[in-house]
């Protein structure tokens, strides 16, 4: 999903808003870089649309809050092999 940075940018925050995904996610479905996710969500958002901008973030950040309990549970599950 390369192309038009702005419309991707569009795209890629309605699919976090509505699903609540993580960056990795997101750049494994949209076929781009998690720096490029970032980028779009970060900077080429807000001046088109500030509502989902701010959406967006709320997701981001719980996130980012959540990141210590996904990896626990990963090296768990990896040790109960």
């Amino acid at each position: 999903m390369k192309g038009n940075p702005e419309e991707r940018a569009l795209k890629m925050a309605e699919y976090i808003a509505e699903s609540g995904a993580t960056v990795r996610r997101c750049a494994q479905i949209f076929g781009v870089s998690k720096s490029t996710v970032h980028k779009d969500l970060r900077t080429r958002l807000r001046p088109q649309n500030p509502a989902l901008y701010f959406a967006v973030q709320c997701v981001l950040e719980k996130n980012k809050a959540e990141r210590h309990l996904r990896g626990g549970a990963a090296t768990k599950a990896k040790y109960r092999k």
